[in-house]
């Protein structure tokens, strides 16, 4: 993005996005979304980047329940829901088309289609601070520990603790930090 077009989005977020959401810290951008929901229940710290072509849904009401915390990136084509809690910590990179959600569709009644069935809160999300989501990554009412990674086209549907780096679908821990040996070591299956 050329410095022009840093500062227009910058200008649009501050001016436009600000007045809509619930807090939007200082220097943070929101830039080109694709579509915003539930602006009220949305908190974005300082320095924080949405790149382009995000969605964002929040619950609508004033409560906090979409928090996004201070240094964090987003990238394009993010898909974030949260009907009732999804807490992004400080730093976190998202890698570009990221889905994270708390909730799922309804499919019990079969004589109705889904997208006309209510959703279901799975559970309360937490990305952990410091944390790496790669590229094309579900996470599906499931949280990540602190400094933790998770692999491209990887789908979380279970808790990922901290200083781990998950892969797969369903992710599974393939590595730890041993802070003992300072290194990163590999996790055997059993």
């Amino acid at each position: 993005m050329s410095k022009i077009e840093e500062k227009y989005w910058y200008l649009i977020s501050h001016t436009v996005y600000a007045a809509m959401f619930g807090y939007l810290g200082k220097k943070s951008i929101v830039y080109k979304p694709l579509e915003i929901v539930g602006h009220r229940s949305i908190y974005i710290e300082n320095d924080v980047y949405i790149a382009q072509y995000a969605w964002l849904m929040g619950s609508g009401n004033k409560e906090r329940n979409l928090y996004i915390k201070a240094g964090t990136t987003i990238g394009h084509y993010a898909h974030i829901v949260a009907r009732r809690s999804i807490v992004i910590e400080e730093n976190v990179l998202i890698a570009d088309h990221v889905f994270i959600s708390d909730c799922t569709h309804r499919y019990e009644d079969i004589e109705r289609p889904i997208k006309k069935q209510k959703v279901r809160i799975i559970k309360d999300v937490c990305v952990g601070e410091g944390s790496w989501i790669g590229e094309n990554v579900c996470i599906c009412g499931a949280s990540i520990g602190r400094h933790s990674v998770i692999g491209a086209n990887s789908v979380v549907t279970r808790d990922i603790p901290d200083y781990c780096v998950a892969v797969g679908s369903p992710a599974n821990v393939v590595r730890r930090y041993d802070f003992g040996n300072n290194e990163w070591v590999s996790v055997k299956k059993h």
